[in-house]
C-alpha cells in the first residue's frame, strides 16, 4: 500500500507531525538518516507506532518508492546545510511534479533559492513555517506555507486537516503566497516570540526585584493577568512555571541557570529589518539579551566589580496593575514592529501579505497564541493599508492609557539596577515615533560637517539638499 505523504526527520517535531497526520486517516512513510553511534530512531519509531498506519524505513530509496504520486515529502531536519543535503539526495529519485516541503525554521532567503532550483528541475517546493512545539505538532499547530502554488492544491487538504482550530472553528493554516513568504512570516512570529518572552521576564523581574514579591505571588498575578487583555499561552505557562517546586520545596525556576539559548530565527528577522531599514529595536534587544545571558564569565566578573547598590527599601511604590499596563504597552510596540517589518517586505517583494490573516493564523496552535491577536486582525481588517498598529484606534487608546505606567515601570527598574532592555526599547520606540524636531537634525549636521553628506531643511521642500561650509563658519567665529 502506498503512503499519502512522507516525513523525513524523526526528532520531536517530525515524530509528532507524522503522528498527527496519521491520526487524520492518512498513511505516512517515515525516514530518518542513520547516524553512527546515535539512537536508532527508525527502530524506536517502529517499536512504538509500528502497528499504526505507518511505513518506517532507514532506506531512502525504499522511502521514496513507498509514496503515491505526486510524491509529497515533508522535511523536518535542522535548518541550513542539512536541508540542502537531504534535497540533494532526494532529487535523483523524484519525478516531475513531486513535492518537497521544508517544515523547519529555514531562512526565507534559502527557501527562495531552493524554490528556484527545484522548479527549474520540474519539481515543486514549499517552505512551511510550523509553530506550536511538540504538543502543537501532535495536536494541531499553526501553519504558514508558501512557494509553488500548484503544490498547495495537492497538500493543502492534509495540512488544513492537522492544523489547530481557532475559537471560531477556522483552521490556523495559511497559504501566505509566493516565494519564501511562509518561512518569512514564521521568522517574524519567532522574533515576536523572543520579544514576548523577554517582556514577560522583565515584568517578572520588576515584581520580584523591585516590588519584593516571591515566585508564588507572581505566579498568582500572572494567572490573574492571563484572564484579561494579556491572556495567552506564554503567560499561562509562565504562571505554572513560577509555582512549580522541586522535591526540596524550593522553586524550580530559582535553580535554573540564567543562560538562554536560541536557534537563529531572531537573528534572521533582525538581519531582514536592517536590510529593510525598519525600526526593530525592541526585538533586537530581546535577541541581544539572550546573547548577554550566554556570556556567563563576563557577567560573573562584572557582578563582582560592580555589586548592587544597597537599597533602603526593597519594596517599591508600584502596583501589579501598573506593571500589567506597562507590559501591555510594551507588547503593542513589539507586535507593531513585527507587523511593520512584514508590511515593508511584502510591499517591496510584491507578496501582498494579508496581515489580518497572519494574525488570525497565530490565534491557536502557535507559541504566541493570545486574545491580543484578534485585536490585531480587526485592526488590519478595518484598514488594509494600516502603516503601523499604533495608528489603530484601539491600540492608540491602549497606548495613551498605558504609556505613563510603562515610563514608571521602566524608570523604576533602571533606577534599581534591574535590566529591562525590551521595556526601555518599547518606550524609546514609542517616543521616537511621536517626537518631532528630534536629535537626528544634529546627526545630519555632523554628517555634513565631516563628510559633506548634505541635509534637508525644515523650510524647504523634501528632496532639496543643502551643504554648509562649516570650517568657514568656524574661521569667521575665530576672527570675531
Amino acid at each position: 500500500m502506498e503512503s499519502d505523504i512522507g516525513v523525513i526527520g524523526l526528532g520531536v517535531m517530525g515524530t509528532s507531525l507524522a503522528r498527527n497526520i496519521e491520526s487524520r486517516g492518512y498513511r505516512v512513510s517515515v525516514f530518518n538518516r542513520p547516524h553512527s553511534g546515535k539512537e536508532d530512531k527508525i527502530g524506536a519509531f517502529k517499536s512504538k507506532f509500528g502497528k499504526s498506519n505507518f511505513f518506517a524505513t532507514d532506506n531512502l530509496e525504499k522511502f521514496v518508492q513507498s509514496l503515491s504520486k505526486p510524491r509529497k515529502i515533508l522535511l523536518m531536519v535542522k535548518a541550513g546545510a542539512p536541508v540542502d543535503e537531504v534535497i540533494g539526495e532526494l532529487v535523483p529519485m523524484l519525478s516531475k511534479s513531486d513535492i518537497i516541503i521544508d517544515g523547519g525554521n529555514s531562512d526565507f532567503q534559502d527557501t527562495q533559492r531552493r524554490l528556484k532550483l527545484l522548479e527549474e528541475k520540474g519539481l515543486l517546493y514549499v517552505g512551511m513555517g510550523i509553530s506550536g512545539g511538540e504538543k502543537g505538532a501532535l495536536n494541531g499547530p499553526s501553519i504558514m506555507a508558501s512557494g509553488s502554488a500548484r503544490a498547495w492544491e495537492e497538500i493543502g487538504k492534509i495540512f488544513l486537516a492537522i492544523a489547530a482550530r481557532a475559537d471560531d472553528g477556522a483552521p490556523c493554516c495559511l497559504w501566505t503566497g509566493p516565494e519564501g513568504s511562509g518561512h518569512f512570516v514564521k521568522t517574524v512570529h519567532n522574533a515576536i516570540e523572543y520579544g514576548d518572552m523577554q517582556l514577560i521576564g522583565e515584568a517578572y523581574f520588576i515584581l520580584k526585584k523591585c516590588a519584593g514579591l516571591d515566585n508564588g505571588e507572581i505566579s498568582d498575578i500572572f494567572d490573574e493577568w492571563n484572564r484579561g487583555k494579556l491572556g495567552g499561552y506564554l503567560l499561562e505557562i509562565t504562571s505554572k512555571i513560577l509555582s512549580a517546586k522541586a522535591p526540596d520545596g524550593e522553586y524550580i525556576v530559582d535553580k535554573i541557570l540564567d543562560c538562554a539559548s536560541q536557534k537563529g530565527t531572531g537573528k534572521f528577522a533582525l538581519k531582514t529589518a536592517v536590510d529593510e531599514n525598519v525600526p526593530f529595536g525592541l526585538i533586537a534587544q530581546a535577541v541581544f539579551a539572550r546573547f548577554a545571558s550566554a556570556r556567563l564569565q563576563e557577567r560573573e566578573k562584572a557582578a563582582k566589580l560592580y555589586p548592587d547598590s544597597p537599597a533602603a527599601n526593597p519594596r517599591a511604590e508600584i502596583s501589579p496593575s501598573d506593571i500589567e499596563d506597562a507590559l501591555y504597552a510594551s507588547k503593542i510596540m513589539s507586535y507593531a514592529q513585527g507587523f511593520a517589518l512584514m508590511r515593508s517586505v511584502s510591499i517591496r517583494r510584491k507578496w501582498n501579505l494579508d496581515l489580518a490573516a497572519v494574525a488570525r493564523v497565530w490565534r491557536n496552535g502557535s507559541i504566541i497564541r493570545s486574545v491580543f491577536l484578534d485585536r490585531i486582525a480587526r485592526a488590519y481588517e478595518s484598514d488594509t493599508e494600516l502603516e503601523n498598529m499604533i495608528f489603530d484606534d484601539y491600540f492608540a487608546d491602549a497606548m495613551r492609557g498605558g504609556i505613563e505606567r510603562l515610563r514608571k515601570a521602566a524608570s523604576l527598574a533602571m533606577a534599581r539596577g534591574c535590566p529591562v532592555p525590551c521595556m526601555a526599547a518599547a518606550l524609546s520606540a514609542f517616543d521616537s515615533m511621536r517626537t518631532l524636531n528630534s536629535s537626528a537634525a544634529l546627526i545630519q549636521a555632523q554628517r555634513d560637517y565631516f563628510g559633506a553628506h548634505t541635509y534637508e531643511r525644515i523650510d524647504s521642500p523634501r528632496g532639496e539638499f543643502f551643504h554648509t561650509d562649516w570650517a568657514s563658519l568656524e574661521a569667521e567665529k575665530t576672527e570675531e
